[in-house]
């Protein structure tokens, strides 16, 4: 690339996670810190090392240093509890974000999450922790934002208490009581509390990720950027009884996984307020909004539910209106540097941010492109329109919100809605660079309810390393996958794992999760998520109610029903915690199922037919049917729209899992 390009985009660091030492079939993990890029400035600071990740400081029960001990009859040796320890405290942090506008920086004053080791650059992007099945991970919180008055509203649906907190880990399946997986605890400013995910031994490896959850602050929270990348890796090899994990598959010759990159999406929505407290912004010769602006010497912040969804009297998304971008591991408009031509990359995706649907694409850009350097706009749009011309590379998509597909999915868009994950099989076939993009989204795919803007993510310079161009990427592919299958799987399943990726790349000896056959269902239920216009302040609604901490959907354990989602205003993101679902059908307004062909104008749906979530997009007037099973956990826990400032506002519902026989479900106190 170009010296003027090069100083007007920041660099990704190489997202190396590659485990650390093992204990039988399971890999005891260091928690990383995902490798934040180099800031973007006319002049640049010192650049950390690309190879060496930060590491977050995570005690595990063998740690060296003071390890516990245990009798045998050699004598005393090392006791492992499989227990791992990480300190988060959540403060105010002052950060800077790049802001292609300008072009410069922008200072920025964020609630954050902070670890020991975490990344001076770019402070406010939390650690990524990794841990596998079977593990034991603590996790004390502690509260450290300034205090607040009396916050409680008499409306629990109108958003307050933005200093108090708690914790989410999406789509782990622990339980949701105690201090484990518990979003109706709350923390005060000043409450320290250690949360406890007990992962089951067969938990299903795979990324998630974790976020605070406390009604009524959630979305002002996560905007700031409090979310972090979980990743659980597993060893477990596959048998004729029981599937394993597809992290033993994909992996070289040598041994080695795939070279493993961490994508972070988040969409920080900062703003600098005037003198009554609105918004300053930059408006066009009609008078319309058309970016937010911080003059020098002001500090940006989120501090309020104006910046978020539609302004009043807006025709357009804050998000749309505010000129933001959407950001990687902290990082606008980032470059990746460390790509190899024709190696096998494992990009694990995550979508964190609370506005904008992420339609990523990767297209070979033209060798003879113009800098970027000042360029923002409909102008850095221009750029992509006449620079981003190459094809457009396939993703193979192995697994969905932690969960691995039976069959590997190609895409040339993967849509990724908030709360979404996505690992995907990526090759770049040629050195080059390549344009990382957000690609355009049609108004009935986004959750915006409007179309959206293409937008330019960052730049990807492959280097040759002397491998020849790779022409077929799925046969390339096919290829490699074959040769670790007859390398790596046990021999009485190797056979069958090897026809299986040769039929198609099947990965059906690594799916987690029984399918479920409609003999199977015992019991229906419905969803409606719905919005009040004619209200004000709107009115955000599950089953025709606003949120109410004091009654919640019963349901029985080990009970398997089918669900029916719909939506009969906007388009809005399904998600449940504890257990995930799999999706039967997705019927468009004409009663057409889409979750295997698709749309012509939107591929989010296609290839869905079958496969495991915990995150759904539902639009409007379509019939979305899901099945799932209660298992193991009962207890209170929610379901919601995973528009965050939707749910702070009320489209959210607890859900209470009982015993058989109607009892056991204990009650908490709820948020309030």
């Amino acid at each position: 690339m170009e010296r003027s390009t090069l100083s007007s985009i920041r660099r990704v660091r190489r997202q190396s996670t590659r485990h650390q030492g093992a204990h039988g079939l399971l890999p005891w993990l260091c928690a990383l810190v995902i490798a934040a890029p180099a800031s973007l400035a006319a002049k640049e600071p010192p650049s950390r090392d690309a190879e060496a990740p930060v590491l977050a400081v995570m005690e595990r029960s063998t740690d060296e240093r003071k390890p516990l001990m245990r009798l045998t009859a050699t004598g005393a040796q090392p006791l492992d509890t499989h227990e791992a320890r990480l300190d988060l405290r959540i403060a105010y942090t002052r950060s800077r974000i790049w802001n292609p506008a300008t072009p410069g920086y922008d200072e920025v004053n964020l609630r954050s999450y902070h670890s020991p080791g975490t990344n001076p650059e770019t402070p406010f992007v939390a650690p990524t922790i990794v841990t596998a099945p079977g593990e034991t991970v603590r996790i004390r919180l502690e509260n450290q934002l300034p205090q607040e008055p009396d916050c409680k509203p008499p409306n629990v649906n109108i958003p307050h208490c933005f200093n108090s907190t708690n914790l989410h880990s999406h789509g782990l399946w622990v339980s949701p009581t105690g201090n484990s997986d518990n979003v109706l605890l709350t923390l005060r400013p000043g409450v320290t509390f250690e949360y406890e995910y007990n992962l089951p031994a067969d938990h299903p490896a795979g990324t998630y990720w974790y976020h605070p959850h406390l009604h009524g602050s959630t979305a002002l929270q996560v905007s700031s950027g409090m979310a972090g990348a979980l990743l659980i890796r597993g060893s477990r090899l596959p048998a004729p009884e029981r599937n394993g994990d597809v992290d033993t598959l994909l992996r070289d010759l040598n041994g080695q996984p795939f070279h493993e990159r961490v994508l972070l999406f988040q969409q920080v929505a900062y703003a600098c307020r005037d003198a009554n407290g609105a918004i300053k912004v930059k408006k066009n010769a009609a008078g319309d909004v058309i970016a937010w602006v911080c003059d020098p010497g002001e500090v940006g912040s989120i501090e309020g539910y104006d910046q978020f969804g539609f302004a009043p009297g807006a025709s357009v998304d804050t998000w749309v209106q505010s000129g933001r971008h959407t950001s990687i591991n902290g990082s606008v408009l980032p470059t990746f540097n460390d790509v190899v031509a024709g190696r096998i990359e494992r990009w694990r995706m995550l979508h964190a941010g609370v506005r904008d649907t992420i339609s990523l694409q990767l297209r070979e850009l033209r060798t003879d492109h113009p800098s970027i350097e000042g360029l923002s706009g409909a102008e850095l749009d221009s750029w992509v329109t006449q620079n981003c011309t190459g094809p457009v590379l396939t993703q193979f998509e192995v697994a969905a919100d932690g969960l691995t597909h039976g069959q590997a999915i190609e895409k040339g868009q993967n849509v990724l809605q908030p709360g979404y994950r996505s690992d995907a099989l990526v090759v770049f076939p040629k050195a080059g660079q390549y344009c990382v993009l957000d690609a355009a989204a049609p108004a009935d795919g986004s959750i915006t309810n409007a179309a959206e803007d293409r937008q330019l993510l960052g730049i990807a310079t492959a280097r040759s390393e002397g491998a020849p161009p790779v022409t077929d990427v799925r046969a390339f592919l096919t290829n490699n996958l074959v040769a670790a299958s007859n390398m790596f799987m046990p021999t009485d399943t190797r056979a069958k794992v090897t026809a299986d990726l040769r039929n198609g790349l099947r990965l059906d000896a690594f799916v987690p999760h029984k399918s479920i056959p409609k003999s199977e269902v015992t019991g229906t239920q419905d969803l409606v998520f719905n919005i009040d216009l004619d209200k004000t302040p709107f009115v955000y609604m599950v089953d025709g109610k606003p949120y109410d901490p004091n009654t919640a959907r019963q349901l029985v354990l080990d009970d398997v029903d089918e669900w029916t989602l719909k939506s009969t205003r906007a388009n809005h993101p399904f998600h449940i915690h504890v257990n995930p679902f799999q999706v039967v059908s997705i019927l468009d307004p004409h009663g057409v199922d889409v979750s295997v062909t698709g749309e012509p104008n939107d591929p989010q749906y296609a290839n869905l037919q079958g496969t495991w979530k915990d995150t759904l997009f539902v639009k409007q007037d379509y019939t979305v049917v899901v099945r799932t099973r209660y298992q193991r956990y009962i207890g209170e826990y929610v379901l919601h729209c995973h528009i965050l400032e939707h749910e702070d506002q009320g489209m959210m519902q607890n859900v209470r899992v009982v015993l058989p026989d109607g009892m056991g479900g204990a009650v908490g106190e709820g948020h309030h």
